[in-house]
């Protein structure tokens, strides 16, 4: 990636933050918000933890969109298999073993209950479990802000064009985006008043405080505007 075009882009999202759109995006914050207040595994209500985990008073888009239900489907299996919903999250947010592993497990796990799901309700139409590196991203970024973001691979491979990176990736990896999305946080946490424009728009009654990376998912929209 060329410093020079990071440092512009800085700029450019800097102006982003003084804009009418400032907002527009802070229903993720809220989102973050809601989930670390509500999320616990230990939780002997399962079913209702994760529900109120995923709420957000303006808008659902984050887990619910036109032929994209991982919410519903993730409440079908709490109420299925409790204990091996719990597993699957357990083994998600090991930071001891590698991500990329992690991400492919879980989605093998949602194909099992999924499976598990359709041999006890075999008249029911649920053929798709939604699960896959965007929805566990959510999870990822939510569970811990400062580690992990939203992912959308065409995002981020634009992201990476207009940063002028010269291995532009055809294939998702998980991997390499948390890196660069980690280091592109530490750019924008050089500048104060990236970050004094951030908190500016946020309400603390309603919206995430801490740090979080969801700030370089923003940052990485407003780059992957200009698409080549």
């Amino acid at each position: 990636m060329n410093l020079q075009k990071i440092q512009d882009y800085i700029v450019e999202f800097k102006r982003h933050l003084k804009s009418q759109r400032r907002e527009a995006v802070l229903y993720k914050w809220e989102s973050l918000q809601n989930f670390q207040n509500n999320w616990n595994l230990a939780s002997e209500q399962l079913t209702e933890m994760y529900n109120q985990s995923l709420q957000n008073t303006e808008t659902v888009r984050l887990w619910k969109g036109n032929q994209y239900f991982p919410k519903h489907s993730m409440l079908l299996f709490c109420d299925l298999q409790p204990d091996y919903v719990k597993f699957a999250f357990e083994d998600l947010f090991n930071e001891e073993k590698a991500i990329d592993g992690r991400m492919d497990r879980f989605v093998f796990y949602c194909d099992q209950l999924l499976e598990a799901y359709k041999e006890k309700y075999p008249l029911k139409i649920e053929n798709n479990h939604y699960h896959h590196y965007e929805m566990i991203s959510l999870y990822l970024s939510f569970h811990f802000p400062e580690q992990y973001t939203l992912y959308d691979f065409e995002v981020f491979r634009h992201t990476l064009i207009n940063l002028g990176s010269r291995n532009i990736p055809k294939l998702n990896d998980v991997e390499r985006f948390f890196k660069i999305s980690r280091t592109l946080g530490k750019f924008l946490d050089k500048d104060e008043e990236v970050w004094k424009l951030h908190q500016k728009r946020l309400n603390p009654t309603k919206h995430f405080q801490g740090k979080s990376l969801l700030l370089v998912n923003e940052f990485c929209e407003v780059i992957s505007r200009h698409r080549r």
